[in-house]
């Protein structure tokens, strides 16, 4: 394998210059919004030029790498890493001027994720892992909660971009858990979620219908701090569960019941 430490510091001084062009564009009027799956699911000029940024830096730096890019598919190269990337997980809440938004750099080495950064810029909270290295916020050990059982827990999900048309929404889910926790969040965006998750900032994590890059690096990051992370179902794209190994039972025992 490559140099991951070295890997690393390139994808940390690549998330702060997306951060960067993030906030040029945040709460301002060149967004360029456009529409993509559907009405629930778009799409912003930032978007496009962290990706291309990302792109136009490992086509420098790390050629025969393949790219897995949220807004460009696949750029397949000649070697057994793979970059994935989120350019800005939580577009939703950027467009709306909301500050928790986020960028997703994992790398794969032979399908297995071996690094992960989250940036989130309008708070300047950096998330790192290596795979066996621990994780870490702003350079500093993080771990996930020490908490339990359900009755303390604050959680945290998501819905589905086809929410509208498929009544398998994650409604049903949330209506069982909420009861029975402290508090349920939503922050829209999943890399942030499971950071948090990783921080021990929220107890737990689950959500349907998501895709590699949303999940690749914050994955990572919430397992290398503690966190036990399954797919707790195979039917809906990638459905997640990331949640301290003592809770983590509880929470699947709801979403599955």
């Amino acid at each position: 394998m490559e140099d991951l430490n070295q890997m690393l510091a390139h994808a940390i001084d690549w998330a702060h210059e997306i951060g960067r062009i993030h906030l040029t564009y945040f709460r301002g009027n060149s967004l360029n919004l456009q529409l993509k799956a559907n009405i629930n699911d778009v799409v912003t000029a930032a978007d496009k030029e962290s990706e291309n940024y990302f792109l136009r830096q490992i086509e420098k730096t790390y050629p025969s790498h393949s790219v897995l890019g949220e807004e460009s598919g696949m750029h397949k190269g000649h070697s057994d890493y793979e970059w994935v990337i989120d350019p800005l997980d939580g577009t939703t809440n950027f467009s709306q001027g909301l500050p928790i938004f986020s960028v997703s750099i994992g790398l794969q080495y032979q399908n297995e994720t071996v690094l992960g950064v989250v940036y989130i810029p309008y708070f300047d909270e950096l998330f790192t892992a290596i795979k066996g290295k621990g994780s870490f916020m702003n350079h500093q050990p993080i771990h996930v909660s020490q908490k339990t059982s359900l009755a303390p827990s604050v959680l945290t999900t998501g819905f589905p971009i086809d929410k509208d048309t498929n009544p398998d929404n994650n409604l049903a889910e949330l209506s069982k858990i909420l009861p029975l926790i402290r508090g349920i969040r939503r922050s829209g965006s999943a890399a942030y979620d499971l950071c948090y998750v990783g921080a021990g900032f929220l107890d737990g994590y689950w959500e349907p219908n998501l895709h590699l890059w949303d999940i690749c690096a914050g994955m990572l990051i919430a397992q290398e701090a503690g966190a036990l992370v399954t797919y707790y179902r195979t039917d809906r794209e990638i459905s997640i569960l990331a949640a301290p190994p003592a809770l983590h039972s509880l929470i699947e025992k709801q979403l599955l019941g």
